[in-house]
């Protein structure tokens, strides 16, 4: 394949970015990922872009985005300087590809990290850990709490405490303001939820949550639980990328049906 960039505006002119649409952060997040899992099937055609913003695994929420929905956004994307769209050497296939790290000034684990927020919301650290490991290895979460600490420094992402704090939540920070709103509610609410909990804790008040950690903490029952998550997301993983191979080689016989004038 011959790539002919049709974008070739200088990200370094463009504003900064702080925000992003619900589609422009599905269709942006679907690109990264595939390029990392797939990327002999990357830059993507929108049929395959259309069919990993709607895949049911490893997104949140599912969304039924048409082809037509998916353009708007990219058209959008590209505007941004975060997409460009590529040609093949028979001009009739568009694919596009995304400019994310020309635009953000992420690591690699950072760019897995925003990713994975992007297509799924807020996660706790175990599970981010475990996601964005699919795409970037992320030894430990002491390595995946200093990339967030970037993250957050630089306004790209947010928690609702401290991460070394027990069932810390990290979210990305790329909400439009209505939905920051809310997002920002929802986090004082846990927050007085967590330290009402620590009270009756500190108090000799037997909770359930209370109970719950003493019974994760008593025995080995959650670290296998923990272990068989992981498991699971690499075998949802694995099925993802199978499905976007197939999806490319269906793409690839398309254009040859074309070229061949079938």
């Amino acid at each position: 394949m011959s790539d002919f960039e049709t974008d070739q505006e200088n990200a370094a002119d463009l504003p900064p970015i702080h925000e992003l649409t619900k589609p422009q952060r599905r269709v942006l997040g679907t690109l990264v990922e595939k390029a990392f899992t797939v990327a002999e099937s990357y830059p993507m055609t929108l049929k395959a872009l259309t069919a990993g913003c709607n895949q049911k695994s490893n997104r949140d929420p599912v969304t039924p985005y048409t082809e037509d929905s998916v353009l708007d956004a990219l058209d959008e994307l590209r505007q941004m300087g975060l997409v460009a769209v590529v040609l093949t050497e028979s001009g009739r296939t568009e694919r596009y590809r995304h400019y994310t790290r020309k635009r953000f000034p992420f690591s690699e684990p950072q760019l897995a990290i925003i990713t994975e927020l992007l297509l799924r919301g807020r996660q706790q650290l175990g599970e981010l850990r475990a996601r964005a490991s699919r795409m970037v290895p992320i030894e430990s979460l002491d390595d995946l709490r200093r990339e967030i600490e970037g993250l957050i420094e630089g306004n790209f992402a947010q928690s609702d405490g401290p991460l070394d704090r027990r069932g810390v939540e990290v979210d990305h920070a790329f909400y439009l303001p209505e939905e920051a709103k809310s997002q920002m509610s929802r986090s004082s609410g846990a927050e007085s939820r967590d330290a009402a909990r620590h009270s009756e804790e500190d108090n000799g008040v037997s909770t359930p949550a209370s109970r719950s950690h003493q019974m994760a903490s008593s025995g080995d029952w959650g670290q296998a639980v923990q272990e068989l998550r992981t498991r699971n997301l690499a075998l949802e993983s694995d099925m993802e990328e199978l499905r976007c191979q197939l999806q490319a080689v269906r793409d690839d016989l398309d254009q040859l049906k074309q070229s061949l004038g079938a």
